[in-house]
């Protein structure tokens, strides 16, 4: 629910209960009834000079106006339905909106409320199958995003694990890697018969941390692998208890291997350098540091806020338009599901990430602006292959944020309105008539979709082949 909103419909609540027309309150504080009726429909948020004397013309005090909550029960379901009409479900099931003025009953809202609720109800049980890790993830993305997806305790042992070993400039070396193994008495040793549930196996009582002997294709490089191994040992993680608990540790690992491998400090310096001189770059980013293209994009939404002062968002998107990862603070409309979830949503084809992947030539990075209903986005978007396909790494910005970014001169354009399902989901009127009806197809069955995840000690992983494994590599 919008601070705007919430703010008119108290401003409403107030002026109706000291008995003044649009007209009378508009005139007491120097506002056309048009502008003060844009502000009471929540579209336009005043500043804190007008809300003083709007709070001064109606004989309340500032804080009565500027409260969270709506200012009675009939206004807090008005709220409520507001935005449930407004929401992605509603707007994809084709629902009319339906205007709730002082006319509308009390028994009418009520059951207008209750019909959308039970929507929400039954398109919530429908997704109910991973669902406590489909609303960990969801909860846990939640977090980050409200501290900027920075975490200042795991950007100091990135760094302290980084200058212990003397790394300056450039990729860590995986001498330097084992440098810091080495520190918290562990050894790496590299095996061809990991089990495939597992990307590393880690043997406390032995100090041994087996890895591949080459990257995953299109996945974890073997520095970052080893240095989540070593994270786990850092941050004292114990046996997940739950679901939450392990995206938590798993993110965590995550964060520090990306901080000790692209230490804050070198890598604030590049990009603020870079901003100076307005020509911010992934791709230069990823070069300098050694990495691939997607741990040098997550990497810039850690540092980009917090160091930057730049809103962003980040984007892994497959062939078939399904989001992967995503992570905005720039205000992207990123689609979600009844839940809040956006991994699986499936994205609009205007936007950068969809269009680069059907480009002829994908070798360059491409660049996009996007006009969505909530505004205009600048993207950065470069695309690859891995084990699952063809995918698309993407960095955006708002329109405003742009200046700082090499690529802003480009002439794409796209205009985009989703969750309108005319903007890109419904076929055209006309391919409809020709079409409907007349055609049958087989659609492509994912394996992975009925295959069942092993229950074991971490999710996805087959216990049994882990020990089996590390009874053939223990010292007897």
């Amino acid at each position: 629910m919008g601070n705007a909103q919430t703010m008119g419909r108290r401003i409403r609540h107030y002026r109706n209960r000291a008995n003044l027309t649009l007209d009378a309150l508009s005139e007491k504080v120097g506002l056309s009834g048009s502008q003060l009726s844009i502000i009471e429909n929540g579209k336009r948020e005043p500043k804190i000079g007008l809300i003083t004397s709007i709070a001064e013309a109606l004989g309340v005090s500032l804080n009565t106006l500027l409260e969270p909550g709506a200012p009675d029960e009939r206004s807090a379901k008005e709220l409520e339905l507001d935005e449930l009409q407004r929401s992605p479900l509603a707007t994809r099931l084709g629902i009319p909106r339906a205007r709730i003025g002082k006319t509308v009953s009390d028994d009418t809202l009520d059951a207008l409320l209750g019909l959308h609720r039970e929507l929400v109800r039954r398109e919530t049980t429908a997704i109910a199958t991973p669902e406590e890790a489909r609303r960990a993830n969801t909860e846990l993305r939640q977090i980050m995003r409200d501290i900027n997806n920075y975490r200042p305790d795991l950007e100091e042992i990135g760094q302290d694990l980084s200058d212990q070993v003397g790394h300056t400039t450039g990729a860590l070396t995986h001498r330097e890697m084992s440098q810091m193994a080495e520190r918290f008495g562990l050894d790496i040793i590299y095996v061809d018969d990991l089990p495939e549930s597992a990307r590393s196996i880690t043997d406390w009582a032995n100090g041994h941390v087996y890895l591949p002997p080459a990257s995953i294709p299109g996945g974890h490089g073997l520095r970052s692998m080893a240095i989540q191994a070593i994270a786990h040992r850092i941050l004292e993680h114990d046996i997940p208890s739950s679901y939450s608990d392990f995206l938590r540790q798993r993110l965590e690992i995550n964060y520090v291997a990306a901080a000790a491998i692209m230490p804050r400090r070198q890598a604030v310096e590049f990009l603020s350098k870079a901003k100076s001189d307005r020509n911010i770059a992934v791709e230069d980013f990823r070069d300098a540091f050694g990495v691939t293209h997607e741990v040098a994009s997550m990497r810039f939404t850690n540092l980009a806020t917090s160091h930057l002062d730049i809103p962003v968002h980040f984007l892994r998107v497959g062939n078939e338009g399904a989001v992967y990862k995503a992570y905005e603070n720039d205000g992207l409309p990123i689609p979600t599901d009844v839940t809040g979830s956006v991994e699986g949503q499936r994205l609009c084809r205007n936007w950068s990430a969809r269009v680069a992947l059907e480009r002829v030539s994908r070798t360059t990075e491409y660049y996009q602006y996007t006009d969505t209903p909530e505004g205009t986005f600048w993207e950065s978007t470069q695309t690859g292959s891995g084990v699952d396909g063809n995918f698309s790494i993407t960095v955006g910005v708002a329109f405003t944020e742009s200046k700082w970014f090499r690529g802003r001169d480009t002439g794409d354009r796209k205009v985009s309105t989703c969750p309108d399902p005319n903007c890109c989901v419904l076929p055209s009127a006309r391919l409809a008539a020709r079409w409907s009806g007349n055609t049958w197809t087989s659609a492509a069955m994912h394996s992975h979709v009925l295959t069942p995840v092993h229950h074991g000690t971490f999710p996805g992983v087959d216990d049994r082949a882990v020990f089996e494994f590390l009874e053939r590599h223990s010292p007897r």
